[in-house]
């Protein structure tokens, strides 16, 4: 259904809750963890960690996360043409915390190869989704980006129980 075919519905009820209770109620979903990563017009590498990734398409093959309106790097990610979604692993939980930190250098001491378009896929992740930006979406306080997969690859072993996933619920990582 198209956004256009929704307007003659009736309107949303004012939400009978407040802001914290809506939080600690998303915080139940527990969602895997991702960093992002592109690059500023200077050619310094830019990465944030977000737990909005989901997938929209096989064909075409398509994802999406969103990114908050008062993300200093929003703009950076809605003018470059590509960016690089990876999937962590639980041993780099330390790697999201950098990540979501804010720091000036984020990449100081983290491996990493370029992607053909020339961003950072960083080592030893689950999985990573090379992807044109294809359209972004203004809904409430966030900006839904669709990505466009051109490049994807996982880890096989990412599927070993010795290997698991990086997950953040309730307000924490977990494993």
């Amino acid at each position: 259904m198209q956004k256009s075919q929704l307007t003659d519905l009736p309107s949303a009820l004012a939400p009978d809750f407040d802001p914290r209770q809506f939080r600690n109620a998303l915080a139940q979903f527990a969602t895997g963890v991702t960093i992002i990563t592109t690059k500023l017009s200077d050619g310094r590498f830019i990465g944030l960690t977000a737990n909005s990734f989901n997938s929209v398409s096989l064909d075409p093959p398509l994802v999406l996360w969103s990114l908050g309106n008062r993300a200093q790097s929003l703009p950076v990610f809605q003018q470059n043409s590509h960016y690089v979604i990876n999937v962590l692993t639980a041993d780099q939980q330390a790697l999201a915390e950098q990540f979501a930190s804010r720091a000036e250098d984020r990449f100081e001491g983290v491996e990493f190869e370029l992607s053909r378009t020339g961003l950072p896929i960083l080592k030893g992740v689950a999985a990573w989704f090379e992807c044109h930006n294809r359209s972004q979406y203004p809904e409430g306080d966030h900006v839904i980006l669709v990505g466009e997969v051109e490049r994807c690859a996982y880890n096989e072993q990412s599927a070993d129980t010795q290997n698991r996933p990086l997950i953040f619920h309730n307000g924490r990582f977990l494993t």
